[in-house]
């Protein structure tokens, strides 16, 4: 019970990584706030995992992509928690392809999701986050290794990190600290460990396996601690040895 008495919100956190995330912050004591875009349903069974396990959780729709309705989220969730002392952003959206098949539109989309939703739900929750609280972004190891048709979510990954080093020197005088946890393959609906594009990967990780959402959780769940007090403006990569 590490964080216990703590308030986190997680945005994107109805399934997946996300939903990991808020399910291990809970059980080590935090009572926490995801936040949804459409998939109410998930969003609603990872409120009730955490309630069976004996703990607080809420769900707010709000929509990344836009920012009134990202800082409506924001507000409500720090109002239903009362103040904030763990923010981890997770929402995100990926879409492949390569130069010659981009299109604007898909550009504004992932950029609008993974950056300006970040950057506006940061500035909508500063107000609420307590002095001494911490701010965990989940970007990925395509921010720093190039892959075939990830041009553009490869660069909306790096600038994640590049924030989240801005920011540990912006709010460090309030000793907010700020880090980013990068997640190689790791095993989900979207990318799952049977899938085809895993067949190809798996040659790649020295640790020869995907790896769980269970880890990244555990990771968050640290640098959120007592133990990492002494943690801000860097990238913590949980690849297997995929990066190295």
């Amino acid at each position: 019970m590490s964080l216990l008495g703590k308030k986190a919100l997680v945005t994107g956190g109805s399934r997946g990584i996300g939903s990991a995330i808020a399910r291990r912050l809970a059980a080590d004591g935090a009572a926490v706030a995801i936040t949804y875009s459409g998939n109410k349903a998930a969003a609603d069974e990872t409120v009730a995992a955490i309630e069976r396990a004996g703990g607080t959780a809420f769900a707010v729709q709000a929509d990344a992509s836009q920012p009134e309705p990202q800082r409506a989220g924001v507000e409500q969730a720090a109002a239903a928690l009362g103040g904030i002392d763990i923010l981890v952003h997770n929402a995100g959206v990926a879409e492949f392809s390569t130069i010659a098949d981009d299109t604007d539109e898909s550009y504004d989309r992932q950029f609008g999701v993974n950056v300006k939703g970040l950057h506006v739900g940061t500035r909508a929750a500063l107000p609420h986050l307590r002095d001494g609280g911490r701010i965990i972004l989940i970007g990925s190891i395509s921010g720093e290794m190039a892959f075939p048709a990830t041009a553009i979510y490869s660069a909306t990954k790096a600038a994640v990190a590049a924030l989240a080093r801005g920011w540990a020197k912006d709010l460090a005088s309030r000793n907010i600290l700020v880090n980013t946890v990068q997640p190689g393959p790791i095993d989900t609906d979207m990318n799952p460990a049977d899938g085809e594009f895993a067949k190809q990967m798996i040659g790649s990780i020295p640790l020869g396996r995907y790896g769980r959402v269970e880890e990244i959780a555990g990771a968050v769940s640290f640098l959120a601690g007592p133990d990492a007090t002494y943690i801000t403006g860097t990238t913590l990569n949980i690849d297997g040895g995929a990066s190295a």
